[in-house]
């Protein structure tokens, strides 16, 4: 079977002309030769060497559509259900055809899964550290093009949806883009204001009232950190639009980066608070990283527990806190350990972490009928009908 070409001057299709551009060369010319001298009917296992949460939906969709392209069928056979954890090594499905078909699309399929699979597996991972407390996935700014894009939103509504399945977690409520909102059942993306807007305006107040008066029937989340000021500046927004606040549609986001404490901490201080809001905290072991989380600088659980305290103690205990910058798995252990008052985590950077695990694999285990696969990988096998 010949590839499809668009029927001017014999030129490839755009979906087989990325193929031939984007796949590894090696395979375009194990394509020639086994058109050559002759097809077979094949399959391939599909594994990755760490566990993972099942994420195939966009690997099979494109495989689908160039099945479609080429002409031909492709057999999936799923071994596990969107979302399930799998263990590393076992076969995460089999894709079954034509060898000629297949061969050049190998690069491109594993692409687009090993990622999601990952990103997922954090996601759920997240979510079930932290059951009560809501996420928003904000990595589209560290990824690196609109399909990692993709796939990272696609990967967060996965593990999403498992940690609410499993452990009843509120788990992603939403995304930062458009273009990938619906996998979180939204219209659009979330979000209000950057850094910038208040570099804009001047004061952080100042870019509250003007996110008011540009979106007035919106919620607002307000950044705080930007002047050092995050207890003054939070009550000041607060002040300034009390039904927001009494409404609960107001919400003060911490992104207090690592280099200082926020307003009113120092570390002596940090303790104290600790002990006021949970006494256990340090006074069992902790390591350097975990004792950092709690007590050091940046969005400390210290931090968000002085935050918390002083809108209390102003009568704005509806107003919610966002927190964002470093939420990892342990950060998100280590505060839901201690009962950290966090009402929503922004997390982007991690929702890709750990990129060298990402990269799935595949192997031809069936040959017309004949079970084959090279030394080491009779793994594969195990789930092969036959």
């Amino acid at each position: 079977m010949t590839q499809k070409t668009d029927g001017i001057d014999g030129r490839l299709s755009a979906t087989e002309q990325e193929i031939a551009d984007w796949t590894d060369h090696y395979f375009r010319k194990t394509k020639q030769a086994v058109e050559a001298f002759g097809d077979h009917e094949v399959t391939y296992a599909v594994f990755m060497r760490r566990p993972v949460v099942f994420a195939p939906k966009l690997m099979v969709d494109w495989l689908q559509q160039v099945a479609a392209d080429r002409g031909t069928v492709f057999r999936i056979e799923l071994n596990h259900k969107e979302g399930q954890w799998v263990g590393a090594g076992e076969p995460l499905l089999y894709i079954s055809g034509s060898l000629s078909q297949l061969v050049d699309l190998e690069t491109l399929y594993l692409q687009r899964l090993g990622p999601p699979c990952v990103a997922a597996y954090n996601a759920f991972t997240m979510c079930v550290e932290l059951p009560d407390t809501a996420f928003l996935a904000m990595d589209a700014r560290h990824c690196a093009g609109q399909e990692m894009a993709e796939m990272m939103a696609y990967a967060a509504s996965v593990g999403s949806k498992a940690a609410q399945s499993q452990v009843g977690a509120k788990g992603f409520v939403g995304n930062a883009t458009t273009a990938t909102a619906h996998y979180f059942g939204n219209e659009a993306g979330m979000g209000t204001m950057p850094h910038a807007l208040i570099g804009y305006a001047g004061s952080t107040l100042k870019a509250a009232e003007m996110y008011v008066a540009t979106f007035p029937d919106e919620p607002l989340t307000v950044l705080v950190d930007y002047f050092g000021r995050e207890i003054t500046d939070a009550l000041t927004v607060c002040r300034r639009f009390p039904n927001l606040a009494s409404e609960g549609r107001l919400s003060v986001r911490l992104d207090t980066h690592g280099g200082r404490f926020i307003e009113g901490l120092d570390p002596a201080v940090s303790y104290a608070v600790l002990e006021r809001h949970a006494p256990l905290a340090v006074r069992r072991y902790r390591n350097e990283h975990e004792l950092k989380i709690l007590t050091g600088t940046g969005v400390s659980a210290a931090a968000i527990f002085h935050m918390r305290q002083a809108l209390d103690q102003e009568g704005f205990d509806k107003v919610k806190i966002v927190a964002s910058s470093g939420f990892d798995v342990v950060k998100c252990k280590v505060m839901a350990d201690v009962g950290a008052p966090i009402d929503l985590v922004g997390t982007g950077s991690y929702l890709p972490d750990a990129w060298p695990e990402t990269y799935a694999t595949a192997d031809i285990v069936v040959y017309d009928g004949r079970k084959s696969v090279k030394v080491g990988r009779e793994f594969l096998l195990q789930k092969i009908n036959g």
